[in-house]
């Protein structure tokens, strides 16, 4: 690593490493004042992989946290591949790339046909259907907080409930299922928290990924068997029976779309509902402003949320051959992470990037993907769940407001909220 050579940065580059856990357990100030070092070094600067028992210790990663890097990555898939993996640092090894290989972590022509086929799914009257639902769904899971003693844990009351919800319906997946989903989807997503896997023992956490892959996995193809012979009118009746140009998606597509959706659907959306309510406790000016005017504000609010937030810090992307990012030379196969939680904190485009302003216009964030085949394709749900539960949440307990710390998941890859204590 070179030295800084920001003007106005704190911290040296050579004192960063975005690889040692006690990085990440780091406060938010701290972490902040090392990206803003990384965005004025001028070249990208290479960190060591993790060392993970499973897989050999790769070549290192180049950590991309300019706006305009991250966005000029992502309109270049052809050169800056997900093929290889966009999830982890290190290279997964078969068995565990066969459950998480999604669309996310393909390239075309693959992936173009994993996306038409899935976006033929979500017919126009399908997404209609779902969005009224959400309306429905939230009111229910308010009326049982309004029921209640006024008190309690805010993620697993409200934040986690819609989103985990709507998509089981969505998919057709029974309640009774609902909590193996919602349990499957913590231990995939928990990067290095105790709570939800043994990452003391990376053969333990390996295995732990790999369960809750299968299980997963296991639910959902039990279910495209049963729509394939009967179908009815779920998300899963619509994928498994499509068939487009003579494509149509194998149990193994099948299983790995699952994974992705219950994964990136329900837990992104339910960390930006529960960092919302924590936002909005800690600036009640804010809160003010969208309450004067609801329906007219919120649009900014859940975008502007989405940049504060970043509910995914990171991606990976893979040079396919030399070349150059904007000024910085780039070999064939080196690793790039997208630090989407930096570039939305970039002081060359975004004026006064710590602060928290609904108003904020204009808002280039990057919190749903940066440009190019990879954007998110659950975007304009998720919009539509954050705006609908804040809608009912202030109209219905005005009074609401988080009433201590967030406990934070111990993730470089997810900023995650594991409990918010609340009350109204």
């Amino acid at each position: 690593m070179g030295s800084d050579e920001g003007a106005d940065a704190v911290l040296k580059v050579d004192d960063i490493n975005l690889t040692d856990w006690e990085f990440w357990r780091s406060p938010h100030d701290h972490r902040q004042e090392a990206f803003k070092a990384l965005r004025e070094h001028p070249q990208l600067v290479l960190f060591e992989e993790p060392d993970v028992t499973f897989v050999p210790q790769g070549p290192g990663y180049y950590a991309v946290t300019r706006h305009a890097d991250l966005l000029e990555a992502s309109r270049r898939p052809q050169d800056f591949c997900s093929g290889k993996g966009a999830t982890s640092i290190w290279d997964m090894p078969g068995d565990l790339h066969e459950y998480f290989g999604s669309m996310i972590s393909m390239d075309d022509p693959r992936h173009a046909k994993i996306r038409r086929i899935v976006s033929r799914a979500f017919s126009p009257r399908m997404i209609q259907r779902f969005q009224d639902q959400v309306e429905t769904v939230a009111a229910e899971i308010i009326d049982r907080v309004t029921a209640g003693e006024g008190t309690g844990d805010f993620v697993a009351d409200i934040a986690a409930r819609l989103p985990l919800k709507i998509i089981c319906d969505m998919m057709g997946i029974a309640p009774e299922h609902y909590q193996t989903v919602f349990d499957s989807t913590n231990i995939i997503l928990a990067g290095n928290d105790s709570e939800f896997i043994p990452s003391d023992d990376p053969e333990q956490m390996g295995l732990a990924l790999l369960g809750a892959g299968e299980t997963l996995k296991g639910l959902v193809e039990e279910l495209g068997r049963q729509r394939r012979v009967a179908p009815t009118d779920d998300l899963t009746s619509a994928l498994v029976n499509a068939n487009i140009d003579g494509e149509s998606l194998t149990d193994q597509e099948l299983g790995s779309f699952f994974i992705l959706l219950v994964v990136a659907g329900n837990e992104t959306t339910r960390n930006a509902i529960a960092h919302g309510l924590d936002l909005f406790t800690r600036h009640p000016d804010q809160r003010a402003l969208l309450t004067e005017d609801f329906e007219a504000r919120m649009p900014g609010a859940v975008e502007e949320i989405v940049r504060y937030v970043s509910p995914v810090i990171w991606m990976r992307r893979t040079a396919t051959r030399d070349t150059m990012l904007n000024e910085h030379e780039i070999k064939e196969g080196d690793k790039l992470l997208l630090y989407y939680w930096s570039a939305n904190r970039d002081e060359s485009v975004f004026t006064d990037p710590e602060r928290f302003d609904i108003l904020r216009d204009p808002n280039p964030h990057v919190g749903f993907g940066g440009p190019g085949p990879h954007f998110c394709l659950g975007a304009h749900l998720a919009r539509r769940e954050i705006t609908v539960v804040f809608r009912e949440l202030f109209r219905r307990t005005p009074g609401i407001r988080a009433t201590g710390e967030p406990d934070r998941l111990e993730s470089s890859f997810l900023n995650g909220i594991k409990r918010l204590p609340y009350t109204f």
